[in-house]
């Protein structure tokens, strides 16, 4: 999965240099979109995928502020 994740991200920054290539030729109407797709791939797959992978196997609830937590973090902090 991170294989996946890194070929994905390579592509989309690729993708956005070759946007600013054709931005550059002229070609704002084509480097615009390959640019804009590039973005949408970026927020709408990269980074699902990756949040998935980062948060799989962990609880929530530790992260979250809780009655519990907050009596873990006054005992921590009074010791």
């Amino acid at each position: 999965m991170k294989l996946i994740i890194k070929i994905l991200a390579i592509s989309i920054l690729i993708a956005i240099g070759i946007g600013f290539y054709f931005r550059m030729n002229n070609e704002m109407i084509l480097g615009d979109r390959i640019i804009g797709i590039a973005v949408l791939a970026s927020a709408f797959i990269l980074m699902p995928i990756f949040l998935y992978v980062r948060w799989k196997g962990k609880k929530l609830s530790d992260y979250t502020f809780s009655k519990e937590n907050m009596e873990k973090m006054r005992d921590n902090r009074r010791n």
